[in-house]
């Protein structure tokens, strides 16, 4: 009888503390964050938050889903996501319109681009003249070839007699070692692979040859009728955050294990080089993580306009903020 009183009693007790947890679950804020690809370095700071408890912290359940096919722009400006990983050369012709995509940047996940062209040591490319008579790997798109002629005729190069070949590089070890001199890369996670296989390269980076080019990517986006309706709950979803990024930086070990358990599938060596290097990079020389320096976001949208790129000029301060990040 004992016995059975003992197991009624555990019983009703579980049920207690299963009804609280599910009372406890249902009182958080639920926000829904979507990622511009598959989780990666760049994402580490978003995992931390949800690993360390911060989110929970600030009474929030994010749910963290990957991009769809037209984007996480597209989801984020629909109201399906309230937040969305975004870049700022690439959402420019959806702030150019007359009816611009409703969505603001709200913090910068990199202070400073990390973007460049690379080649191999024995290529001779040590400045952008150098590109004269070499191949590169294009996405083909106006923005990009903009970029790559702007540097080349700023040192004095003709962009005509640079071949492009259009190619979308899924290995830069391969493609490098094919007829392709010149690639644009992302250094925390290309320049990691071809660090991690001792590869002597050269790297011309944009924003020390025109820092113009030192614009916002990655940025995190937030719908603007989720904004303007629940400041204070996009605040506390900044805040925990910026704790998670700020973790990384003080971290990159600890920061790569939390990435690695929830994207196993990743190379580990090269998660650990590309955390160590972000973890210099995500606030680099600002005062806070995700500060969006006005000069710089509205230089570069100046220059997207005066070299025609894009139809309609985006005024001065439009489609970023600071107002949600945390007071330090």
């Amino acid at each position: 009888m004992k016995k059975i009183f003992f197991i009624l009693m555990l019983t009703l007790s579980l049920s207690v503390l299963t009804a609280c947890d599910k009372k406890e679950d249902t009182s958080l804020e639920k926000i829904t964050l979507v990622l511009d690809w598959t989780p990666n370095t760049n994402h580490t700071g978003i995992f931390v938050a949800r690993d360390k408890g911060y989110f929970k912290e600030q009474g929030l359940d994010v749910k963290i889903v990957q991009a769809p096919e037209d984007g996480a722009e597209a989801l984020t400006a629909s109201g399906n996501a309230d937040f969305g990983i975004s870049f700022q050369d690439s959402i420019a012709p959806a702030f150019a319109q007359a009816e611009p995509l409703p969505v603001t940047a709200v913090a910068a996940i990199l202070q400073h681009n990390t973007s460049g062209l690379v080649s191999l040591k024995d290529k001779n490319i040590d400045s952008p003249k150098d590109l004269e008579g070499k191949t590169y790997a294009t996405w083909d798109l106006p923005v990009e070839k903009a970029m790559v002629q702007s540097i080349m005729e700023k040192d004095g190069g003709d962009f005509s007699k640079l071949k492009l070949i259009p190619s979308t590089v899924t290995d830069i070890v391969s493609a490098l070692e094919t007829n392709i001199d010149s690639v644009w890369i992302f250094e925390a996670w290309d320049g990691m692979v071809l660090k991690s296989k001792d590869i002597t390269t050269n790297y011309l980076d944009f924003k020390d040859i025109n820092p113009i080019f030192d614009y916002y990517t990655p940025i995190l986006i937030g719908n603007n009728n989720f904004l303007e309706k629940n400041p204070e709950t996009s605040r506390k979803f900044l805040t925990a955050l910026n704790k998670g990024y700020e973790f990384c930086i003080d971290n990159p070990k600890e920061a790569g294990d939390i990435l690695l358990k929830e994207a196993p599938e990743l190379d580990e060596n090269l998660v650990r080089l590309s955390q160590e290097f972000l973890s210099k990079e995500y606030k680099a020389d600002a005062s806070q993580w995700g500060i969006i320096s006005k000069s710089r976001w509205n230089g570069f949208y100046n220059w997207l306009y005066d070299n025609k790129l894009i139809d309609t000029k985006i005024e001065d301060d439009f489609g970023f903020t600071n107002d949600f990040l945390p007071v330090i």
